[in-house]
């Protein structure tokens, strides 16, 4: 199959995933795009909302959707690393085996991320960024396609660690869950309070996904676009020459060299979602809060005045 019509299939293929998902989950239209962008180009999304926001019921059905095993953990301040990654036990011949824990999965929703210490989440983030974990000296290798879909609750915030800032890079996207408009709740009412079962049909295999993933990667990128997307990145470096005052006033700390790789790979997804055959800047702009919010760091100044991470985001573009 060519590549001009592989991108056609993806489309096809996109929106009958997004009609599927649409039979259980109201709404959120904004927050599956992103998300859908973040599988397609491999990386691992952190979700962000008050509780009650069909988190974990969304991820769930996108596991249905896609075909592959989905594993929730429940992250709590007393789990330990080895009740995520597996551990070694005796068997009956006194001989070591290896029982693998909940990561060993497609799709992980790691719930609450910032409810358990440094400890264990540095566990789950080895597994996110080399797609393996090391037990006892042995290296056990992850079942691909594999992505971390972690959830945070922004307004708990006694008893959590949250998520030191080099660990957030390692997530592609952070997205936000607003509450559902007035018409969406009454939706959600209705068919959450009858007694109709929906079945939700696997839609892609495993294979067929890593196959998209390489597609989107041979996806050529314009110099001018990736010139943007660094240029874009280099400006909310408060001790950049292309910096503005705007942002030396409101930022401690800048995105790294990640925030670049991420825009042009999801630029890439969100352009071969739309049918293009290389992404512009329009699609770089599309991702690019997203990709920013978690990245760049707000002083005293900015909190104190109410200017958020998507005002600042805005102002750079």
């Amino acid at each position: 199959m060519s590549d001009v019509t592989a991108i056609h299939n993806l489309v096809q293929k996109r929106n009958e995933l997004k009609t599927e998902i649409a039979k259980i989950i109201v709404g959120q239209d904004e927050v599956i795009d992103q998300i859908l962008i973040c599988i397609f180009s491999g990386g691992h999304a952190l979700l962000i909302g008050v509780p009650g926001l069909a988190k974990t019921l969304l991820i769930n059905t996108l596991s249905q959707a896609l075909g592959l095993d989905f594993k929730r953990i429940q992250f709590t301040p007393d789990l330990m690393p080895s009740d995520i990654l597996g551990s070694e036990i005796l068997d009956e011949n006194r001989k070591f085996k290896f029982i693998k824990g909940p990561i060993f999965s497609n799709i992980i929703l790691a719930d609450e991320i910032n409810r358990t210490p440094p400890k264990t989440q540095a566990a789950l983030l080895e597994a996110m960024q080399e797609r393996s974990v090391t037990i006892a000296g042995e290296n056990h290798k992850l079942d691909l396609p594999y992505f971390v879909l972690a959830t945070q609750n922004p307004i708990e915030q006694e008893g959590t660690y949250p998520l030191p800032e080099a660990q957030l890079d390692r997530f592609m996207f952070a997205i936000k869950l607003e509450y559902p408009s007035f018409e969406e709740e009454v939706q959600v009412v209705k068919r959450t309070t009858s007694d109709v079962k929906t079945e939700i049909n696997p839609l892609f295999s495993g294979q067929e996904i890593i196959d998209f993933q390489h597609l989107i990667r041979r996806i050529p990128v314009a110099d001018n676009v990736i010139e943007y997307a660094v240029t874009l990145v280099s400006k909310t470096r408060p001790d950049n020459a292309l910096t503005t005052d705007f942002v030396k006033n409101y930022l401690d700390w800048g995105a790294g060299p990640r925030a670049s790789q991420n825009l042009i790979l999801a630029a890439k997804a969100h352009a071969a979602f739309n049918g293009k055959f290389s992404p512009d800047i329009e699609d770089v702009k599309a991702v690019a809060t997203g990709i920013l919010r978690h990245r760049i760091i707000k002083n005293y100044k900015a909190d104190a005045e109410g200017i958020t991470e998507e005002i600042i985001i805005q102002k750079l573009m």
